[in-house]
């Protein structure tokens, strides 16, 4: 006679195994998805999950990136080599080419890309034909990204209703799109920053060296530590420091802010997270300062 045991699983599992459904959801749905992958924490637990849902086989979506064209190397550096250590496509598409065609038009040179994104990924959607990206957003980042369904409908125009929104009851899932519309699935939408780095510990994953503490040129503004670099040089009345910093997230060189922090390994970033009283964006966005650039308002128009 054979005993049962009962396995009790952790609340990583769980939600371990719901991005895992919900990406077979996505294959088994749409014709021609894409997973985003920009080289940053949330996208390289995308990638793992991914290939516990789909390994020993291919993934069946490439990989594609928006890339502003400023991004950290450090950053687009780790992208490419974990790309091709999957051994899966990445495709690349940058806001520049978009500036090329006239279909982006800067205010000025020095403003910032990062909005911009939409267009080419709505123009990537279109040249390549996707019908669903996969991206890493999760409701605990702000709170238009806390109105997202898991799968996310968006009209032939790549627009984001709020209000009109498919119902996700009992867990299921409604990724069906007709040609010219478009899905945005978020497989990790129930995670929180802690979710993630435990995450991170428990599979041992490689990130950018940027995620850790290292000392970096910055000035102090609007509460925010702006970097020092050739795309935000300090100006005459700033004062630089030389601070031990890391990032909670990464992205475009113009918007994105590191917090000062010793964490130079996960157990110490794993302890800073869990105590912080400061919201991942709101301490690291400088974009996120004004209304005219709010979430919603980009996502509504295409973001991610």
């Amino acid at each position: 006679m054979t005993t049962l045991t009962k396995q009790t699983l952790s609340h990583l599992d769980w939600l371990e195994a719901e991005a895992i459904h919900i990406l077979r959801e996505v294959a088994g749905q749409c014709a021609n998805p894409a997973l985003l992958f920009s080289g940053g924490k949330d996208s390289i637990c995308l990638l793992r999950l991914a290939e516990k849902a789909f390994r020993p086989g291919r993934f069946p979506f490439p990989l594609l990136h928006i890339d502003t064209g400023h991004n950290y190397k450090e950053v687009t550096d780790f992208r490419d080599k974990r790309a091709a250590e999957l051994g899966e496509r990445l495709i690349v598409r940058s806001v520049e080419d978009s500036m090329a065609r006239g279909t982006v038009v800067l205010k000025s040179p020095t403003e910032s890309r990062n909005k911009h994104q939409s267009v080419t990924l709505l123009e990537a959607i279109e040249e390549f034909g996707f019908d669903a990206c996969i991206g890493g957003a999760r409701r605990d980042e702000e709170k238009a990204r806390a109105k997202e369904r898991i799968m996310s409908f968006r009209d032939e125009f790549g627009q984001w209703d709020p209000k009109n929104q498919r119902p996700e009851l009992w867990n299921l899932y409604n990724a069906r799109s007709h040609k010219g519309e478009n899905i945005r699935a978020f497989p990790i939408s129930n995670w929180t920053e802690l979710d993630v780095w435990q995450y991170i510990q428990r599979e041992q994953l490689e990130l950018p060296s940027i995620y850790f503490a290292h000392v970096r040129p910055v000035v102090r503004k609007n509460g925010l530590l702006q970097p020092v670099t050739e795309l935000t040089p300090a100006k005459a009345e700033d004062k630089i420091e030389d601070v031990l910093v890391r990032f909670r997230t990464v992205g475009d060189i113009t918007c994105t802010a590191p917090v000062e922090s010793d964490a130079d390994t996960v157990e110490k970033i794993l302890a800073e997270t869990a105590t912080t009283t400061i919201t991942e964006r709101g301490a690291t966005r400088m974009d996120d300062q004004t209304s005219e650039a709010s979430m919603e308002q980009r996502k509504k128009e295409g973001y991610f």
